[in-house]
């Protein structure tokens, strides 16, 4: 962690160490995520992932799968939007647009994006995607990002997809998964996401995406039966549940 650091005229009087992975209120620095990684490989653990079925405040937690990336729908952007890649230092902008679009959770901290991205911060700017307006400004965001070792196989990842509550009903998520998922296709056969049970705006798109519920973990298929109960969809009734 940063620790004060004597001061010295040849460091312009730095009064606190530059070098530490944590702040001095131990908060992680980007390097921190990076480190992790490295920690974990050499140990050989995998990173904690949430268990299926997991309660969160957005309802419980589940994984959807797309066993290919073919025939993906092409869904273009209205008028006036458009979708470009994230570039260095706007983590602060993906952080804004997710706690302006989260309807669940109120601890999205300034921490989030390296927890989550922290792993390959180099990927993000191949892999994160603002939808922007005509002036260029962000008005959502997601992620066509991976897993190596997803149910032991390389998946791409759809990741934290989110619109700014102003600019919903326009298509725009739509049209972000179209391109995000075209994307992925150039680098994986496959892919997953995971969502939570409540989120069922977000489920109905995913659905007609062609991801399908992954009923294998436990709890599963007792939380898509919740589902199925709320969101009246044709491949959630060709599921038995």
């Amino acid at each position: 962690a940063d620790h004060p650091w004597p001061e010295e005229p040849f460091l312009r009087y730095v009064t606190t160490s530059p070098f530490g992975v944590l702040t001095r209120r131990r908060l992680p620095k980007e390097g921190f995520y990076v480190v992790r990684r490295l920690f974990r490989e050499q140990r050989g653990l995998a990173e904690a992932a949430p268990s299926a079925g997991e309660e969160f405040p957005a309802g419980r937690m589940v994984n959807m799968v797309r066993p290919h990336l073919r025939g993906i729908p092409d869904v273009r952007f209205p008028a006036g939007f458009g979708i470009r890649s994230m570039r260095p230092g706007e983590a602060s902008v993906w952080t804004d647009i997710q706690r302006d679009a989260e309807p669940f959770l109120d601890d999205i901290t300034d921490e989030l994006f390296y927890r989550e991205f922290g792993s390959d911060l180099p990927a993000t700017a191949r892999r994160c995607f603002f939808i922007v307006d005509d002036r260029g400004v962000a008005v959502g965001t997601l992620s066509a990002w991976y897993d190596r070792d997803f149910k032991g196989q390389d998946h791409g990842r759809i990741h934290w997809v989110a619109v700014r509550p102003a600019y919903r009903r326009r298509g725009l998520a739509k049209a972000g998964m179209s391109y995000a998922l075209q994307r992925m296709a150039e680098w994986h056969e496959r892919a997953y996401l995971v969502t939570q049970t409540k989120r069922l705006p977000a489920i109905r798109m995913y659905l007609d995406f062609g991801f399908v519920p992954d009923l294998e973990p436990d709890g599963a298929r007792q939380a898509w039966r919740e589902v199925r109960e709320q969101l009246p969809h044709p491949l959630l009734a060709s599921l038995g549940l």
